[in-house]
């Protein structure tokens, strides 16, 4: 006879899974890694659905920055928006900044994007939610790759070439989506329950990227200055961003400390995600 692998049993109690911390955790990791398959899946699907009916492809990843640093360009050098100086050219310093912004906001709304369009999904099936979220980063990874290799080129093209700081870059990238996960899966309980979130929060994002480093520098007094200080993805990004340009790292001490806070924010979003999509998943079905 032949011997095979008992099947997982799971209880289901009306108890909180916060009664018991120890067995939470230990679900949730082995959520975690059960999930990879299926989000790997997942990603391929929708990253072959993304650009499978466009002319253009994967240039779509650089055209939407691409275009908006050539508006600050054209809105500078004519003296419409006055730009202080910067320690790189100005079109070094945009399009750097426009690249890595690109990347934390694909992470940002990956979570709610893919928990939103599996809604049909998960009110059918029982699989790891985890997946959901594990897809979107798998697919910020894959067009953060292609941005940063289009970046590289372009900054070689511009002549600023990269040192031995370039090795850190990676660990920059990671911090933008790490924040931008983060954020993310905060935002997508009460997005899925209003659509109001994703709707308004491209008006959020559009001004927090005026008071980030993105194409404006660092003001040096006033009321800017204090809302670029008070800024958490002002060292995420201003970091990286040294890195990549071999410039002299400033703000190593508060690029530490939030991405510090964020794995914090991760993990208590991460526990709020596995409480509420039950929740969520029986309003979506009613």
């Amino acid at each position: 006879m032949d011997s095979q692998r008992p099947l997982p049993v799971t209880v289901y109690t009306p108890e909180s899974s916060l009664a018991s911390p120890a067995t939470m955790l230990r679900d949730m990791l082995r959520d975690l890694i059960a999930s990879r398959e299926l989000a790997w899946r997942l990603a391929v699907r929708d990253i072959s659905a993304q650009y499978r009916q466009t002319a253009l492809g994967l240039l779509w990843v650089l055209i939407l920055p691409l275009a908006n640093t050539l508006t600050w360009i054209f809105l500078s050098g004519t003296g419409v928006v006055a730009v202080g100086d910067t320690a790189l050219p100005y079109a070094v310093y945009v399009f750097t900044g426009t690249m890595l912004w690109a990347i934390f906001m694909d992470a940002l709304n990956a979570p709610l994007q893919q928990t939103t369009a599996a809604k049909a999904m998960l009110a059918k099936l029982n699989f790891p939610r985890e997946a959901l979220i594990v897809s979107g980063i798998y697919q910020t990874l894959f067009n953060a790759g292609i941005k940063i290799a289009l970046l590289l080129a372009a900054l070689l093209w511009l002549g600023v070439y990269p040192d031995a700081s370039l090795l850190w870059f990676p660990l920059g990238v990671l911090s933008l989506i790490l924040v931008g996960t983060a954020i993310g899966l905060l935002l997508t309980p009460v997005g899925m329950l209003y659509t109001d979130i994703g709707r308004g929060l491209p008006l959020v994002m559009q001004f927090l990227m005026y008071v980030t480093p993105v194409v404006f520098p660092m003001p040096k007094d006033g009321l800017a200055a204090t809302l670029f200080q008070l800024n958490p993805l002002t060292p995420i990004l201003v970091t990286t961003r040294d890195w990549l340009t071999a410039q002299p790292v400033d703000l190593l001490g508060p690029f530490l400390l939030v991405n510090g806070l964020a794995v914090v924010l991760l993990l208590l979003v991460w526990v709020v995600y596995r409480l509420a999509m039950p929740i969520l998943i029986e309003r979506m079905s009613a």
